[in-house]
């Protein structure tokens, strides 16, 4: 990450604001990569990794947004139980796919490898997604690359865990 961390609540904002914009197609019909997306959770559409051409089942802009912000906050239903932040404040979520038939594939990270609730939290987040309107289905993938650190919390979970 060079140093440089974007709060994630902007990396989402960003995300959000790619996923609204047409995407560049260059002659070749590959993607332009977003380079804001460099660090901070990813939301993307399968569209947006396809070959370049249009699915004719591919998302309206009105619905990804629809399905983000609603995604967002089953997210932050999710509390870690030792922390009193949920986890998508305190930067555990690094990437969230949702492809043209509507499943979800999360990326996220535990506080620490050896969580107590490791095994549990992914079905957890597994659960609060599967419950947004429209989801097909959800798959949560445990990382740990990145390591999680403090610095990837926003400023709310700071403020709950004390850090202020």
């Amino acid at each position: 990450m060079d140093g440089k961390q974007i709060d994630d609540r902007a990396a989402l904002k960003q995300a959000v604001e790619a996923l609204d914009a047409p995407l560049p197609t260059p002659p070749d019909g590959g993607l332009v990569p977003d380079p804001t997306l460099d660090s901070g959770p990813e939301i993307a559409t399968s569209s947006e990794q396809s070959s370049g051409s249009a699915s004719a089942t591919q998302l309206p802009p009105e619905e990804i947004e629809r399905l983000t912000n609603d995604i967002v906050a089953a997210l932050k239903t999710v509390y870690d139980p030792e922390i009193p932040a949920d986890i998508y404040e305190l930067g555990l979520i690094y990437k969230v796919e949702v492809d043209d038939d509507r499943n979800v594939a999360i990326n996220m990270t535990l506080t620490a490898p050896g969580c107590p609730v490791a095994g549990e939290m992914p079905i957890w987040v597994e659960n609060a997604v599967n419950a947004v309107p429209g989801v097909a289905q959800t798959k949560v993938s445990i990382v740990f690359d990145p390591p999680w650190d403090q610095s990837r919390m926003s400023d709310e979970a700071r403020l709950a865990v004390g850090m202020f």
